[in-house]
């Protein structure tokens, strides 16, 4: 990478946008600058000097994509202390969020960073799933309780709920099956609100 980049520009933003767009609807896996730009009104050289290479691109989108989620984690959060909404209440929230038919273009170029920060974790990919990681745990957290929300079971507590709220999306991206996902997190959560001490796995009755 070049030790100067361009400042960013109104075109730059503009740019970002519409690949950002493209991206949701194509994904990032066989990413080409070819027809990313004949698809933006933009060329391959253009795109170089504004991200100062492919890569430099990737981590754009990325950073664009990371935005969005901070943006809905924001929302959330700000809801949630407004109503007093405990943990269960909130990732009911978050998971029809996260069942919208038109949010799936962005989860699904989410996962793609996620999985993509795993297996080459010295890409532009790099620290993606952890930093996701933190940001979901950071809203759920805070739903707790302060003394609950410090401890080892809290935090158990939080990484169970994220657990099934982010296995439940991978199922759904992958059958399209809204009903069955929303049923099973809602029994999760259900049984969760019923039961607050069984922080590490659903109750049986």
């Amino acid at each position: 990478m070049s030790q100067e980049s361009p400042p960013p520009s109104a075109r730059r933003s503009e740019l970002l946008e519409l690949a950002y767009r493209y991206v949701c609807e194509h994904g990032m896996a066989e990413l080409s600058l070819r027809p990313l730009a004949a698809a933006i009104g933009s060329s391959p050289r253009v795109l170089l000097y504004l991200f100062d290479s492919k890569a430099g691109l990737i981590r754009a989108l990325l950073a664009r994509a990371r935005a969005d989620e901070l943006a809905l984690l924001d929302r959330m959060r700000h809801a949630a202390t407004q109503r007093e909404a405990d943990l269960p209440t909130v990732a009911v929230a978050v998971w029809e969020w996260l069942a919208d038919p038109d949010h799936r273009g962005l989860l699904t170029l989410w996962v793609e960073g996620y999985a993509r920060s795993l297996t080459d974790p010295d890409g532009p990919w790099r620290g993606f799933a952890s930093a996701t990681v933190q940001d979901w745990l950071t809203l759920l957290t805070a739903t707790q309780p302060t003394q609950q929300r410090d401890s080892t079971a809290g935090r158990a507590q939080a990484t169970a709920v994220l657990a099934i709220l982010r296995g439940g999306l991978l199922d759904l991206l992958a059958t399209g099956d809204t009903d069955r996902t929303t049923t099973a997190v809602a029994d999760y959560l259900r049984q969760l609100n019923e039961h607050p001490t069984d922080v590490a796995r659903p109750v049986t009755r």
